[in-house]
Order: C-alpha cells, then structure tokens, then sequence
C-alpha cells in the first residue's frame, strides 16, 4: 500500500489517501482530477478537480447510489484528456469498488474480469465483501442500463478501443501475476504466507494473541449485544445488507460556478470541488439555500440533466 498509486486504465489511477496527498506523485502522473471516498474526504490541492464521497469501509455501506456520479466525473475527464486518481485511506476497498463499477460499466466486462484488471494493476485491491456483493448486484440489475446511459450522454468513441486493448492485456499480465504468485485472489491456505497480505487477516487470528481476560470480555459482550437486539439474532447477521441511502444526494459543497444562478450542479466545468454526503437518517431540516457562499442545493432526486458533464 505504500509503493504509490497505480495506473488501471489509461488516465486512471487507484491509490490511498497518502498518495493523494504527494504532490510530486500527482506531477508524475499528471493528475487532474482526485475522486475521494472515504469518511472525511474533502479538497485538499487548490489546482485539482475533485469529486468527494463520503463513506465508510462496512460492507454495509450503500456505495451502488454513487456509481453512476462517479462514472460521469471519472469519464468526462478521461474524454478531456484528464488523468483521473481514485482514492480511499488504504486503496483497497472503496476506491477499487469505484474504479471497478467505472471499468464494467465502459466495457463488456463482469465484475469479477474488472476487479482482475484492477488487480493487474494494484496487488492489493480487495474490496470487502459487502461491497463485492453490491458490484454483483449492479451487474445483474443496473449495469445493462448504465452502460446505455453512459453511450446516450458520451457517444465519443475516442476511449473504446484504448480500454479495450488494456484490460485484454491487464487480463493477461493478471494471468501471469497469478502463476508466479506476485498476486493473490484471497485463497491462501491457512499458514501460508499471502503475497499482498489479502489473506493476512484470515490467517492470523487475531484474539488467539489477546489475553485471555479480553477475550473473555469480548465475547461477553457480543452475547449482550445478541440479548439487546430486538429481533435476538446479533448484528453481523445483518452487516452485509446494504445501508439504505437517500432517493437522490442531498448536497452538493464547494464553489458554485460564477455563471450559475441556479441550484443545478455543473462538476464538468472542470474546475470542481465537492463533498456528495448521503445521510443515513432522513433530514427534518428544510435545504440550504444556494445564495449562502459556498454552497449549491441540490434536489432531493437528481436527474441526469441535472449535471452537465
């Protein structure tokens, strides 16, 4: 996780928070646009086009209401030339689950042939499990109607042959990767050294090396939590069911273009900066007005008019 951000695609790049943060890494890579997920995520270079979700790392987080936003933000600065960095905290999780659901839905792959490509590219991409599961989900309900969606909005064919000959040869350099075993796809037999450290966890318990006396507290903890629930069964029996999330973003924080009066969203006059938040409870409050500085409303169910890319 420490050896920099990795190139996935022409134009666009995983990697952590550290990395977002390098300006010379950013010069190297001639980054112009930064997507940040995680759960403080906000504009940090002045120079920079950013796009910030904030999420967590819980399998339970809903990240398929954000797929198509972030499709817009990454492939409008692909078509423009842009290099495009997609980051979390580690460059593991959120950030791959973007790039993935990015890759799928711009080319014919599944989501299992696009996390390989992603892997191909950074050793340690693993999203967890609740976000793998959400990637499957939009492959067999969504993916048909955002791979249309996306052909209506940018017909440009400029990007399709490029994508297409380098996820054929990530595909194929994963292959290698694979065989030589500089790469890992979670199975590592118990004991056995994992060589990107995916399989660390499962491999090691960790309670095996608590004292004895904190690993008696904490199951007895987890057994007053399965006392408490009012349905009595614990709740990692329903961690990896997605977190419901709002009908349509609820704001939208940054700088309003000087030339928009009004509440819509322009992220594509590239030259953005945003956080898109997605509370989990609803809000009682009535919306920010967009005349307070700083700050563009948004309504409660966007359309995809409603950004110009």
């Amino acid at each position: 996780m420490g050896n920099g951000m990795n190139k996935v695609l022409p134009g666009l790049y995983v990697g952590n928070y550290r990395d977002s943060k390098d300006a010379n890494q950013l010069a190297k890579h001639n980054i112009t646009h930064i997507l940040a997920i995680h759960d403080s995520a906000k504009r940090i270079h002045s120079d920079k086009h950013y796009l910030c979700v904030m999420a967590s790392d819980s399998p339970d987080q809903n990240l398929t209401q954000y797929f198509s936003i972030c499709n817009d933000f990454i492939h409008a600065a692909r078509l423009r030339e842009g290099n495009v960095l997609i980051h979390c905290l580690a460059g593991m999780s959120r950030s791959v689950t973007v790039a993935v659901a990015y890759i799928m839905s711009v080319t014919n792959l599944n989501w299992k042939e696009a996390l390989k490509v992603v892997r191909a590219g950074r050793a340690v991409a693993n999203p967890n499990l609740g976000f793998q599961k959400q990637l499957q989900d939009f492959e067999a309900t969504r993916l048909a109607k955002e791979r249309r969606r996306l052909k209506e909005r940018y017909p440009s064919l400029a990007l399709v042959n490029i994508d297409r000959e380098q996820c054929s040869l990530m595909l194929n350099n994963y292959e290698e990767l694979l065989q030589s075993r500089s790469i890992c796809e979670g199975r590592c037999a118990l004991g056995e050294e994992c060589p990107t450290g995916i399989c660390r966890s499962k491999n090691q318990n960790p309670a095996a090396h608590q004292p004895r006396s904190r690993r008696q507290s904490r199951s007895t903890r987890s057994r007053s939590e399965m006392c408490r629930s009012p349905s009595g069964t614990s709740a990692a029996s329903t961690s990896t069911r997605p977190r419901s999330g709002p009908a349509g973003l609820r704001s939208y924080t940054g700088s309003a273009p000087p030339s928009r009066t009004s509440s819509r969203v322009d992220i594509s006059s590239i030259g953005v900066s945003g956080n898109l938040t997605a509370p989990t409870t609803p809000q009682t409050s009535p919306p920010i007005s967009p005349k307070r500085r700083g700050t563009v409303a948004v309504p409660l169910a966007l359309k995809e008019d409603d950004f110009d890319l």
